[in-house]
């Protein structure tokens, strides 16, 4: 007799917003395929990651743990592959496992996937075209579309796993992250449209702490490898960041259209195959990403744009469709609502709570209202975003920009102080007004810290030496 706990089919990008997802209100774009996944199911609106960055968001989906418990702080601090993982739980409690395509975890004995029966994924960020991919250790290369190759690797798994057994398949997409190459079908879908610009896409970044002002991730900052060409002669500083946001845009959106092609096959084959109704569905991606908010690209602060994860996700037989949820949820909480599914124990070294009763429609007595994010890498980096920790609630943010000594500038510059930032998101939603320093908030900066020492303390980091 087949096992009935349910399937799980975790399909997740790389940079994808939220806000570039139709069921999303997003005005660029229409992704009727991820919105499929919405209308059976649930949509949440306040889904976050604890650290907008790739390698450390993915290492807390699948350990459950904040950064400065897991060792993965960085891009350049790979996991340990002897880590717990909810993928290695489940495996041990009778789930067939797969994971194919990106990895970014890093490479070699030490960082490999472990915990699955078969796994196929892209060294480092891979490539868009004809990509070397590596299977159960061993080096292929393979000629077509990376989105398209992911989504035929995953559908062919599929049909050749133990049927007996319940599957859980990691799908996971390198796009759209930069240098965002799309595919000969999509290449040319949005070049007649003009994409509207941004409400904050020429901020000027004053009544802010001065990171967002030295950030370098603006349109000026895209290069040709990412615009497919020169910028032309000729244009007004005002056109030619226009004329970048056009040629960025929409290869960015072109490459999300491939992403949603793929779930609407991988959504057909559990049509066909009879397996929709106890699948657990999920999209998402790694982290948020601005798509010329603020005039950026990236990602990495730990503002709005970047922050917030799309999540959706389809359970038709305990997920009531088209539901919405406005509870906060973390990208440490997913690994404990999987196993809560699964009817397996969560390790006490797991750090997230599961948020099956938030699927089902209940709210659970003190349910979290607040969460805690550090970003930890440092302006050495290309994108010069300082390290910063902070605290966001369902109506402010406080962030804290503590001036690490390797955040600090060259010989001949001043020096970085420390910085704080509050935001009443309530009134202004897009975060362009700092009121640290309004005394009307003055109580709300003191509750404020006091739920970021508590937030640390409870998940174990520890506040810089230097916070006043």
């Amino acid at each position: 007799m087949s096992d009935a706990r349910p399937n799980i089919l975790f399909i997740m990008s790389d940079d994808h917003a939220a806000h570039a997802m139709s069921c999303y209100g997003s005005r660029i774009n229409k992704t009727p395929h991820m919105d499929r996944v919405a209308e059976g199911g649930m949509r949440f609106e306040h889904c976050f990651c604890t650290n907008s960055i790739c390698t450390p968001s993915r290492a807390s989906i699948l350990t459950g743990t904040y950064n400065h418990v897991n060792g993965v702080t960085t891009l350049a601090t790979y996991m340990d592959n002897r880590l717990q993982t909810f993928p290695k739980l489940l495996r041990e409690a009778g789930y067939e496992t797969a994971m194919i395509g990106k990895w970014h975890l890093g490479q070699g004995s030490a960082h490999w996937p472990t915990g699955f029966d078969y796994w196929n994924i892209l060294p480092g960020q891979g490539a868009y075209h004809d990509p070397r991919m590596v299977e159960m250790g061993e080096d292929h290369k393979y000629e077509g579309y990376t989105t398209d190759l992911i989504t035929d690797f995953s559908l062919d798994w599929l049909e050749k796993r133990d049927r007996e057994k319940p599957f859980l398949l990691l799908c996971h997409h390198k796009a759209p992250h930069r240098p965002w190459r799309p595919d000969e079908k999509h290449e040319r879908m949005f070049a007649p449209r003009v994409i509207p610009e941004p409400e904050t896409f020429n901020d000027d970044y004053a009544n802010r702490a001065s990171a967002a002002a030295l950030a370098r991730m603006r349109m000026s900052d895209l290069n040709e490898k990412d615009l497919k060409g020169p910028v032309p002669a000729g244009l007004s500083p005002e056109a030619e960041r226009s004329w970048r946001y056009q040629r960025y845009i929409k290869d960015y959106l072109a490459c999300v259209a491939s992403v949603d092609d793929g779930v609407g096959r991988l959504l057909d084959y559990l049509d066909a195959e009879g397996l929709a109704e106890n699948t657990i569905v999920v999209y998402t991606s790694d982290q948020g990403f601005f798509l010329g908010d603020h005039g950026w690209y990236d990602k990495r602060f730990m503002y709005e744009e970047s922050l917030r994860m799309p999540f959706v996700v389809r359970y038709p037989r305990e997920i009531a469709s088209g539901s919405v949820s406005r509870e906060m949820i973390l990208n440490v909480d997913f690994p404990l609502t999987f196993l809560d599914y699964a009817g397996v124990e969560p390790p006490g070294e797991m750090q997230g709570t599961s948020f099956r009763p938030l699927l089902r429609g209940e709210v659970p007595e003190g349910w979290q209202k607040s969460m805690y994010y550090r970003y930890w890498m440092h302006a050495d980096n290309p994108h010069n975003v300082c390290a910063h920790y902070g605290v966001r609630t369902l109506k402010h943010k406080l962030i804290y920009y503590y001036a690490d000594p390797l955040d600090q500038p060259g010989a001949n510059e001043d020096p970085r102080q420390p910085e704080w930032e509050l935001f009443d998101l309530e009134k202004d939603p897009h975060e362009l007004n700092n009121v640290y320093g309004d005394p009307a908030y003055a109580e709300i900066v003191a509750e404020l810290k006091a739920e970021l020492r508590h937030l640390q303390e409870k998940v174990g980091d520890r506040p810089y030496p230097a916070e006043d």
